[in-house]
């Protein structure tokens, strides 16, 4: 009997919607922050509070989630997660001083901590082979999707009062229902104590294999939240004077070309493997980002970005995948978790060490240390064979 089509999985559209809530949190609140600073009469260094009091807790509580979903069972830590993401989230809207935001930002972000590598997590679960990298581009493109689309949901209801966009993250609440009622429970065996566990998962996390994941992770979003996201932003206001609509409209181009590019990758990991494929997406956006500082037209920019973005569309996933398959299932959300630290660890380090960069060699100092970066990458793993191999 032939396999159902994926798109159709109910599994899968839950996962979906997990994606979704953990991409929710920042980018649907931030066309709002003229209007917080107004009128909560912060700052605008002080609006900035509101991400990072929401990323760093899953800085420090990814890895312990993930362990607590390998012991006791992805639903458990999984449906609570979204309850007090909903919650925490949608209180954000009741209130009018800005510590107590602050604060219920903070308890938003332990809700969320887990998302991001559950999701991944229970696709390495439920999918195997050819159908878990057709899974996993999927959901990169709903990823993207949501990325793109969420910051135009926020923008409109901002149109109504700031505080308008904080309801969003309630849709996590009927969501965390859905889950606990029709999502397959993939429970891991248990057989191990505790201390086996972690003697077991030293010796998954220890090896090579992990560690050059690992790495192309960090470097991948150093990459993009640093070069791309940060100072390339800059770079078209400054080089082109472009308006911050175009700016955003280029930008945007990135995550249309991430999600159609990601809705293939179950195609392509049949004639390329996972492993040269984060190489192959290395190789593609290093073209553009040393492209960057030589480009005299700004349409040019726009087609930059798009190849920028098919290579962003393979590594991520492609990562997801190698790492998902480096252990058992019962070890799975650890490394997980811990695949997803090292996501925010990029976020965090790109723009210090791009910025560092371009203190020395300017915007084009800045591309070319990030662009010879991710060459640099591809050629490790394509010669040497110790970046995913």
């Amino acid at each position: 009997m032939p396999e159902a089509k994926l798109y159709k999985d109910r599994n899968l559209h839950l996962i979906f919607g997990v994606t979704l809530m953990a991409v929710l949190g920042v980018s649907s609140i931030t066309p709002s922050f003229p209007r917080i600073v107004e009128e909560l009469g912060i700052s605008k260094t002080d609006v900035g509070m509101l991400i990072t009091v929401f990323t760093l807790p899953g800085v420090f509580l990814s890895p312990f989630m993930g362990v607590l979903a390998d012991r006791f069972g992805r639903k458990r830590i999984l449906v609570p997660s979204l309850f007090l993401f909903g919650l925490a989230g949608g209180a954000c809207a009741l209130t009018r001083e800005f510590h107590t935001l602050l604060a219920l930002r903070a308890l938003q972000g332990v809700g969320v901590a887990s998302l991001s590598a559950l999701f991944a997590t229970l696709i390495g679960d439920l999918f195997s082979g050819e159908r878990m990298a057709a899974a996993m581009g999927l959901n990169s493109s709903v990823l993207s999707t949501g990325a793109t689309t969420f910051p135009l949901i926020g923008g409109a209801l901002a149109t109504f009062g700031w505080n308008y966009p904080f309801l969003l993250p309630l849709a996590a609440i009927p969501l965390g229902f859905l889950i606990l009622w029709y999502m397959h429970n993939t429970k891991p065996r248990r057989g191990s104590s505790l201390r086996e566990y972690l003697a077991s998962t030293w010796s998954y996390l220890k090896s090579i294999r992990a560690a050059s994941a690992y790495i192309a992770g960090v470097i991948a979003f150093t990459l993009s939240y640093g070069a791309k996201f940060t100072y390339f932003s800059l770079y078209l206001g400054t080089r082109f004077n472009a308006s911050p609509f175009v700016i955003g409209g280029i930008i945007s181009s990135m995550s249309i070309s991430t999600a159609l590019v990601a809705t293939q990758l179950g195609r392509l990991v049949r004639i390329i493997s996972v492993a040269n494929l984060v190489k192959l997406g290395f190789a593609l956006c290093a073209v553009p980002l040393l492209l960057i500082p030589f480009v005299q037209r700004l349409e040019m920019m726009l087609i930059l970005t798009i190849v920028y973005g098919a290579g962003w569309a393979i590594i991520v996933p492609c990562i997801q995948i190698y790492i998902s398959g480096l252990a058992p299932s019962e070890y799975r959300a650890i490394l997980m978790s811990i695949n997803s630290t090292m996501f925010r660890l990029g976020q965090t380090l790109g723009p210090l060490i791009v910025g560092l960069a371009y203190t020395y060699g300017d915007f084009k100092g800045a591309f070319l240390f990030a662009g010879g970066l991710a060459l640099i990458t591809a050629i490790v793993g394509f010669i040497g064979g110790r970046i995913i191999r």
